[in-house]
């Protein structure tokens, strides 16, 4: 793990953390709860708070980037019923790793934010659903839980206020498919993790039919700050649109892999400059900017863009949970789309006939190239079925599993070709 005091910008989120000064007195130490107390001990208004957090620019830090505070604001604060709050700490994106280190390093920050949302959005109850291959970061997690609950953060008239919050932490069982929302909304209710038809979107049909609203870790784990210190110099920190910082996951072909905490719009040269170039003093050839589903860029493209939700769209692929995978000239691009064609087949849930059947035959085509048996037409009919997957089924992972086919294809078409003419790589390392 790696924190990162950038020259640019102090962290936000990991600032200050050492491994081991996770416990609630570290945190009060670091300014920690004095977010929470502000909204509670001067009145704030929960309209006021979702006005901030609108004014920050935050988006969320796992998928598409959606503005958090317009989320909020799609609680129906007058239902008269229950309503919850959720996060989404199920990181199974290959390449990514922050969300975890949140919970290990800094969980009270999460723990705050959560209670702010509850605050923001009349919510009482919170769950954060969290990995099910980090047991010992779950227990960390307990314990902040029992910390907070103790001093009166959490539980009845917190603060001495009219305001309750009580908040709950689940275990998954490690499903990939349970990242996506609706999946991890039917696991929580003790289901088969599968996705749900939306509409209804869980803002008004979520947890155990009631209105919840779902946001990632690193999503709530900004929301102190914010508060703290106001929405104008959260965005600041940014760029238009794109407000503070955020937290990428940078692995693969780099000298030192790790979490590093960059304002969003920092060039992505300057990101792999900080996790010291790349490794041995290799070629960058091919960058993957937002987790194993998004398209794949050329270390050329890569190399002339920012790392922002805008910046990385206009370039041709998605920022997503800012897991960065850095590939040199070493590198197979048939063996590497194959090894994520493998992961996403064995990780469709097999609701959806195009991704349960689709996945399958991405698989077993990309596996037909790399192995000397790749016929010319192989390319067009990948193209095919990829169309054929994305958006036709209910969630994502369908998009997830044709989007880097595509872009792989796409980019790196000759090395394909080659494989299926020559039966053999390309790359002089790999023949």
């Amino acid at each position: 793990m790696t924190c990162l005091h950038d020259r640019h910008i102090n962290p936000l989120i990991l600032a200050g953390i050492d491994g081991k000064n996770w416990r609630l007195s570290d945190y009060e130490k670091r300014g920690g709860y004095d977010a929470l107390k502000k909204i509670l001990l001067t009145g704030l208004k929960p309209e006021d708070v979702i006005a901030e957090v609108k004014k920050s620019a935050l988006r969320g830090r796992s998928g598409a980037g959606f503005p958090t505070g317009l989320k909020w604001s799609f609680m129906p604060r007058g239902f008269p019923g229950a309503k919850y709050v959720v996060c989404n700490s199920d990181e199974g994106e290959p390449g990514t790793f922050k969300d975890r280190d949140i919970i290990r390093y800094n969980p009270h920050i999460l723990i705050e934010g959560m209670i702010i949302a509850g605050y923001a959005m009349g919510v009482p109850v919170g769950y954060n659903y969290i990995h099910g291959e980090i047991w010992a970061d779950y227990e960390r997690f307990e314990e902040a839980l029992d910390e907070a609950r103790s001093v009166g953060y959490l539980g009845q008239k917190i603060l001495g206020t009219e305001f309750s919050f009580e908040l709950h932490a689940h275990h998954g069982f490690g499903a990939y498919i349970c990242g996506e929302e609706t999946a991890l909304l039917e696991s929580l209710e003790g289901k088969k993790g599968q996705p749900r038809f939306k509409p209804p979107f869980p803002a008004s049909y979520g947890l155990y039919g009631k209105p919840t609203t779902i946001n990632n870790t690193e999503t709530f784990a900004a929301v102190p700050w914010i508060i703290r210190n106001g929405g104008d110099k959260f965005l600041e920190m940014g760029k238009p649109n794109n407000g503070g910082s955020k937290i990428f996951s940078i692995s693969g072909d780099v000298e030192k892999p790790g979490n590093y905490e960059i304002p969003l719009g920092t060039p992505f040269a300057k990101l792999l400059e900080l996790a010291g170039g790349m490794r041995g003093g290799k070629k960058i050839k091919a960058v993957i900017p937002g987790g194993s589903s998004m398209p794949v860029l050329t270390g050329d493209v890569m190399m002339a863009t920012d790392m922002d939700y805008d910046s990385i769209a206009k370039a041709g692929s998605m920022l997503g949970s800012g897991a960065v995978i850095v590939m040199d000239e070493t590198r197979c691009m048939v063996k590497s789309l194959l090894r994520l064609s493998y992961f996403y087949f064995e990780e469709s849930c097999g609701q959806c006939t195009p991704c349960r059947e689709g996945t399958g035959w991405l698989y077993r085509m990309v596996h037909r190239i790399e192995h000397g048996q790749g016929r010319p037409e192989d390319l067009d009919m990948l193209n095919s079925v990829a169309d054929n997957i994305q958006g036709r089924t209910i969630c994502a992972l369908g998009d997830a599993a044709a989007m880097p086919v595509r872009a792989f294809i796409k980019n790196y078409r000759e090395e394909f070709e080659y494989h299926i003419e020559h039966k053999h790589c390309l790359v002089p390392a790999y023949t």
